[in-house]
């Protein structure tokens, strides 16, 4: 390819990313209303006891959803970059693949309650949250598929809108009907209705298989060749969720739910990540095979600093405020104060192993596992450890939970070092996302913050300080940090974007 092909190709992918974050970056903000509803509704009427038993049992649902996917999330990309047949024909595979360890584990949840409630506190309706493990599965499958075709759209629709305000409703409308099971009943109505949308979407845009029938000879070597990718999405799903495993064996349920409640605001920015990840996969995919690592390095860092950049800004706006944020749940759910600041350091620093391993596992899928191995091993060290520490000391559980996010804090930062290390050695480029235009940035947003939480009332504070935070740190990021290739972000039309792959 001459250069300048390959300018006109790298200008290409990072319109096509940037359209991609744009459009997820609107789904985040969709995302941020609705959710604020269902977190007063369950904390206000259900109780932080009844938020620490849904916890339990929804992080081994959605582990056993994750699972269940075989890594095909990020693999389904590849497959269909080099497929021949009709894509809706791979894309039937990988459902197919998916539904067999969705139903085991359907099955062995089913059998052994205990796993979702180790307190034996639950009412027969709260099993039927085993129905959203395949749910989920399907519907993760159906978004990876539209994402091929940089159809993020769909994602919001799903994920942004149709999720979170059936959630809301659901739970409100449940209370009155079942209060006993509402919170489960309401998310497995949640989760089917995104997956639905996606399945609908997904039929559109690929339409039926064609003269496919499934065969193992074809399904097998589709698993073995996914398994590092499924070992890299567990481990690296289990650095979001092993602090609520291990915490639901050292906390009662009333602590479990405030730090889930805590843990619903620092995945705001975390969702940010998922704005890019979608398009990232298939336009890293592309220049894996045409061994374009320059290109592959640069939009590495580009993405990671405009993910940093973001996350830092609503980390900010967020974590001066905590106190009332936590506050609405009610006077018992302040002290999760510290855990919700430091999730939310957490998610600063992982934006660079987040956009690294988005590259790793395409050019190095069983290092990066071995670093995402470490990366979990030194979490689950480091949460027992902290734990058990602040219990010796005779703090409370306010304490024990702030332990367990800054053990996460800690690895995600180590995983951000070593990730960003292994790619760079692999690509023979630099990986940085950092850019000191972030501090100039963020110093005088937070002296607002502190000055309004400060002198106004607490209610006053949020509501005119988050905003003035924002604004701030966003006209110092633009003018200072933000050159002419990041500012591509934000034009709603880009001249070359790339365009939807064909079938």
């Amino acid at each position: 390819m001459s250069e300048s092909g390959a300018a006109s190709a790298s200008q290409k992918d990072i319109a096509a990313l940037a359209k991609g974050g744009r459009t997820n970056f609107f789904g985040f903000l969709l995302r941020l209303v609705a959710r604020i509803p269902f977190l007063f509704i369950a904390s206000r009427l259900y109780g932080a006891a009844a938020m620490g038993r849904f916890a339990s049992a929804l992080v081994m649902v959605e582990f056993a959803g994750m699972i269940a996917t075989l890594g095909q999330k990020r693999g389904l990309a590849q497959r269909l970059a080099e497929e021949r047949e009709h894509p809706a024909n791979a894309v039937a595979d990988a459902m197919v693949v998916a539904t067999i360890p969705a139903l085991a584990a359907s099955l062995l949840l089913y059998l052994f309650p205990a796993a979702m409630f180790p307190t034996g506190n639950y009412v027969p309706a709260d099993l039927l949250l085993i129905g959203s493990v395949w749910i989920l599965a399907a519907g993760d499958l159906a978004l990876a598929a539209l994402a091929y075709r940089f159809d993020v759209a769909t994602t919001v629709r799903a994920r942004a809108v149709v999720e979170p305000w059936a959630l809301s409703l659901s739970a409100g409308a449940l209370y009155v009907i079942y209060p006993e099971a509402g919170l489960t009943l309401a998310y497995l109505i949640s989760v089917g209705a995104a997956t639905v949308v996606a399945l609908v979407a997904l039929g559109r845009a690929y339409g039926w298989p064609q003269r496919w029938v499934p065969h193992p000879s074809r399904l097998l070597p589709l698993v073995t060749r996914n398994l590092p990718l499924a070992g890299a999405d567990a481990v690296e799903w289990g650095t979001r969720k092993l602090d609520v495993f291990i915490l639901r064996f050292f906390v009662g349920e009333a602590p479990l739910g405030i730090y889930f409640f805590a843990q619903q605001f620092a995945s705001l920015p975390q969702k940010l990540k998922t704005s890019f990840e979608p398009v990232l996969g298939p336009v890293i995919t592309r220049n894996v095979i045409e061994r374009n690592y320059a290109a592959i390095a640069r939009q590495v860092c580009q993405v990671g600093f405009w993910i940093t950049a973001a996350q830092a800004g609503i980390a900010l706006a967020l974590a001066i405020p905590a106190t009332g944020l936590m506050g609405l749940g009610g006077p018992d759910f302040v002290q999760g104060t510290g855990a919700l600041i430091l999730l939310l350091a957490a998610e600063v620093v992982a934006a660079t192993a987040v956009v690294s391993e988005a590259a790793l596992v395409y050019l190095a899928r069983y290092r990066n596992f071995l670093a995402s191995l470490f990366t979990i091993a030194l979490q689950a060290v480091l949460t027992v450890a902290g734990i058990d520490l602040v219990t010796r000391l005779g703090y409370g559980p306010g304490w024990q939970v702030a332990a367990a996010a800054g053990a996460l804090m800690l690895s995600l930062a180590s995983a951000s070092l070593v990730k960003s290390f292994l790619l760079s050695r692999i690509l023979a480029e630099r990986i940085n996302n950092w850019r000191w235009a972030l501090v100039w940035a963020v110093l005088p947003a937070a002296a607002v913050g502190l000055v309004a939480k400060q002198f106004l009332p607490e209610w006053a504070s949020m509501i005119v300080g988050i905003p003035a935070m924002v604004a701030i740190y966003a006209w110092l990021i633009w003018h200072k940090g933000f050159g002419p290739e990041d500012r591509v972000l934000f034009r709603k039309q880009v001249e070359g974007d790339t365009p939807v792959p064909s079938p």
